[in-house]
């Protein structure tokens, strides 16, 4: 019993209770803790929440104390932290959230939906504010590269915990971590450097490799742009993506748009080869070696794989991250320039077309590395610590590759004896990057939904593993359209099966249901 419920008599109704929480919140903003400042701590009624003008209000949330702060491990440090905390039936049980990209935000999305389920809730902008994209905050700025690098992280999820001990009375059960992307990175890195932190951790589309996967850019840059007529046409994109159906949708027996499993998928771009004439449905010759080396990754001077490349199956999912409208205006290219130019380099004036992409992969790793990759496959602490650490990639993901989180996986379990123990990893057959494509996307992550409850979801799975000593095998992945007054209607739901199994399909029945689908090993 915490000592809220001391100082409340049974006899009193809830509503006299949540009024002594209301007052404990406001008393929060005097906490004395390590380096950090306390901005904000006040009472949220149930219903709406606006945080920003710029965005759409939350709605549907529950009363709760909102915590504000700010970090400042060292002088040129400034890490916004937001910690929310259940009025009335709490949970138990802490959420972090992570972040995207080059962070600059905190994930108020996550926040809301876990809210909503009764935990309490924390996240940062991981030491300074912008646009995912945008990496101006690092110039000059290398204690910020730590903070975003791992310690922002870290340090909110040990203030979470104090401000959930001075507002409740008492510590959190358990502590959870989801996030993808980067947020993938983060949790990564809170298994390997921090491995008491999170008791359960949901790792989506991690960009663990990062100063590989980023360094390699390089090579990437001047393969598509050095070369004006190597690079083709997003307009091209439908053409490409109906050779690979037909050449590989019908292998798991079903022919539904998706390729259930791309390692099974030996899908050659030379039928694209324009045969005369350039024309929309073909490619020329250095066109088709850009595609190419898009499905086969990137590769130095020695021929070893740098970064792995991408999947067929979903190629107009590359609009915006690979091909972009023009040579330049790829998104994942923007990430590259302004990597090098204000985190690695320091130079503004950094081009890629002139750089030496040998040299800059090294220069990426021996400088960033420390600091932003979590590829250590020894999770001995983490598992030791009773720690579970499930991965989840898109087998279409068009920003980072589906292989590089496989090969992580595989690393691990070289380095470790027993991972069956700890260790979970789900590929998810056309889903792109954390979400959305042609596949069913939505399998609990970030909170959403599933069609069924949430108990289906893998998230949940983990709370399950972590809780009860056994994961939830019976996870569920669905596929939502647009139904009545734009409501969301559910058009496919599949079985999410932990890697190296994949869902299939039964022979009969509705080929839209999860029921007439089983996991199998290959």
């Amino acid at each position: 019993m915490n000592r809220f419920a001391r100082v409340c008599p049974i006899i009193l109704i809830l509503s006299a209770c949540a009024a002594l929480h209301a007052a404990d919140c406001r008393s929060l903003k005097s906490l004395k803790l390590e380096n950090t400042t306390i901005t904000l701590a006040e009472s949220i009624t149930p219903g709406r929440l606006t945080i920003m003008d710029s965005r759409p209000s939350f709605t549907g949330l529950p009363a709760f104390c909102r915590v504000m702060g700010v970090l400042r491990p060292t002088a040129d440090s400034a890490i916004h932290f937001e910690v929310w905390l259940p009025s009335q039936n709490w949970n138990g049980r802490l959420l972090g959230a992570g972040n995207g990209g080059f962070a600059g935000t905190i994930g108020y999305d996550e926040l809301s939906a876990y809210l909503k389920r009764n935990f309490a809730v924390a996240g940062s902008d991981a030491g300074h504010q912008g646009n995912a994209t945008d990496a101006t905050w690092a110039y000059k700025h290398p204690e910020k590269v730590k903070d975003f690098g791992w310690r922002a992280v870290h340090l909110t999820r040990l203030r979470a915990g104090e401000i959930i001990s001075s507002y409740y009375g008492k510590r959190e059960n358990k502590a959870y971590f989801d996030s993808c992307s980067d947020g993938g990175r983060e949790a990564l890195m809170e298994a390997q450097r921090f491995p008491a932190d999170y008791d359960g951790i949901l790792a989506g589309a991690p960009a663990n490799a990062w100063s590989s996967m980023l360094g390699a850019g390089v090579m990437v840059i001047q393969t598509r742009q050095s070369d004006p007529r190597a690079y083709f046409s997003d307009l091209k994109l439908p053409a490409i993506q109906k050779a690979s159906l037909a050449a590989c949708d019908a292998i798991d027996g079903v022919k539904d748009g998706i390729i259930n499993d791309p390692s099974k998928c030996h899908f050659d771009p030379q039928a694209l080869l324009c045969k005369g004439e350039e024309a929309m449905d073909c490619l020329t010759p250095p066109q088709l070696a850009t595609l190419k080396s898009i499905y086969s990754g990137v590769r130095d001077r020695s021929g070893k794989i740098a970064f792995p490349g991408f999947t067929p199956g979903d190629e107009m999912g590359w609009r915006e991250w690979v091909i972009g409208q023009d040579p330049t205006s790829a998104s994942g290219l923007h990430y590259i320039d302004n990597y090098f130019r204000y985190i690695v380099t320091g130079d503004p004036k950094w081009n890629a077309l002139t750089a030496d992409p040998e040299a800059s992969l090294r220069q990426s790793r021996e400088r960033e590395s420390a600091d932003l990759d979590a590829t250590d496959p020894d999770l001995s602490k983490f598992s030791a610590h009773g720690g579970k650490l499930v991965l989840y990639h898109g087998w279409n993901d068009q920003a980072i590759s589906p292989w590089n989180t496989i090969d992580y996986y595989k690393s691990v379990q070289h380095k470790m004896s027993d991972t069956d123990s700890f260790l979970r990893l789900y590929m998810v057959p056309g889903v792109e990057h954390c979400a959305g494509g042609p596949g069913a996307s939505f399998f609990g992550q970030f909170g959403l939904q599933t069609a069924k409850d949430p108990s289906y979801g893998l998230f949940d799975s983990l709370v399950s593993w972590v809780e009860k000593g056994a994961p939830e095998e019976n996870v569920t992945a669905t596929k939502y359209g647009q139904g009545e007054n734009g409501a969301p209607k559910v058009v496919m739901t599949r079985p999410l099966c932990a890697y190296p199994k994949a869902a299939k399909y039964s022979g009969s029945g509705d080929t839209n249901e999860a029921t007439n689908f089983s996991c199998v090993a290959p």
